[in-house]
Order: C-alpha cells, then structure tokens, then sequence
C-alpha cells in the first residue's frame, strides 16, 4: 500500500509539475495582457501542487528523488507531445533512457 501512496504521489506531482511549467512558458509567450495574469498564475498553484505532493510521499527525499526524476522525463515526454505538438529525436530518446536509468539506481540501488 505504502508503494502505491509512493506512486500516486509521484504522478501527480510530475503532471503538476510539467502543465505548471508548460502554462507559465504559454503565459510568457502565447498570451497578453489577463490571459497572460491569469496563465502564469494557474502555472504557479500546478507548481505548488508539484511540491507538496514529492514532499507528501511516504520515502526519504533522497530515495523518492530518484524516482521521481526518472518519471518526470517520462510525463514530461507527454506533456511537450500534447501541449506543444513535439516528438522527442534521438538525442533526447537517448538521453532520457541515461535520465531513467540513472533515477532508478538512485531510488532502487541498496548501498
């Protein structure tokens, strides 16, 4: 159960965390004027949902970091897809799968 919490916490928090900056990008450079207010401002509160939710998950922050790294790239991938129409290339396929390995040894790598 502790696990699926753990889960939970991390996709919320990496979805917040990718539309929050992807709405601030949008505010700075897609709109003016109260659209833009009112952009950068719904990207701030996704922000603060991104930081209380890593925070709230049930780990040690150094473990939870990891894990977190490696399924940020992940949404991040998704979110860049639907909201500004881009395919990942090659490099950054390439280094993203390093991003995911690498994550996934700080979290899971028992020293």
């Amino acid at each position: 159960m502790k696990y699926l919490i753990v889960f939970a916490c991390l996709v919320v928090a990496t979805v917040a965390e990718s539309f929050g900056d992807a709405t601030i990008r949008i505010g700075l450079f897609d709109k003016t004027g109260a659209a833009r207010l009112a952009a950068i401002f719904g990207g701030a509160v996704l922000l603060l949902v991104y930081g209380l939710m890593l925070n709230l998950a049930p780990l040690p922050f150094a473990r939870i970091v990891g894990f977190y790294i490696a399924t940020l790239f992940l949404v991040w991938q998704v979110v860049t897809f639907f909201t500004f129409r881009t395919l990942p290339n090659a490099p950054i396929l390439v280094g993203g799968a390093l991003i995911v390995v690498g994550g996934l040894v700080v979290s899971f790598w028992k020293a």
